[in-house]
């Protein structure tokens, strides 16, 4: 489960970076840079920290596959997205639940604090975002009042929280990827927001 999920949120934040780049109308070469960096920029961020180098997908090829191949279904299947908004939004959804649980289960590997668990999950989830949203010009989603990498820390804590109740691990990392995308949506279909503030 947990080798399907990484594979799933891979893809997922490929093609939610390829989307953006192609809204921004960059050429082939700038698509794939960016859904690129979506896919594995967090995930790198991470593993320089806790000091496994060379990153993950470095010693993997299967990962540069799978962003090659939801750069190409992103491609090939554009014009299918006459909502582009919509269709990122849900890969984007989609890549912030399982990148969360990877994020945490790298932590736990190695012993960290469960706070700290759930900043590397936020991190693996967000920087990707982050850095794809930068480079296209905007500012990023987590730094906006969208409830972003909130719902990646109630995801954490939901994990910790169910893993006391000593479930299998497929039902653990199903229902904490299940809790953010479910809030997710359902903070952007009410409009859920953290306040923003203001210099008077």
């Amino acid at each position: 489960m947990f080798h399907l999920l990484d594979i799933i949120g891979t893809m997922a934040f490929a093609m939610s970076g390829a989307l953006t780049a192609m809204n921004k109308k960059l050429d082939p070469f700038g698509v794939f840079i960016i859904a690129f960096v979506t896919a594995v920029g967090g995930g790198t961020l991470r593993d320089i920290m806790i000091g496994r180098t060379p990153v993950g997908w470095m010693l993997d090829l299967k990962y540069v596959y799978v962003i090659a191949i939801g750069f190409v279904l992103a491609i090939i299947f554009r014009k299918k997205f006459d909502r582009l908004r919509t269709s990122l939004f849900l890969f984007d959804t989609i890549g912030l639940g399982v990148f969360t649980l990877i994020g945490l289960e790298k932590g736990i590997n190695i012993g960290l604090h469960p706070i700290i668990c759930i900043a590397l999950g936020t991190m693996t989830a967000c920087f990707g975002g982050v850095i794809r949203d930068i480079l296209c010009t905007e500012i990023p989603v987590i730094f906006r009042r969208e409830i972003y990498a909130t719902i990646c820390i109630l995801g954490g804590i939901v994990f910790f929280l169910l893993r006391k109740l000593n479930l299998e691990n497929d039902v653990l990392y199903l229902t904490t990827s299940l809790v953010i995308i479910s809030v997710r949506l359902m903070a952007v279909k009410f409009k859920w927001y953290l306040p923003t503030l203001e210099h008077k």
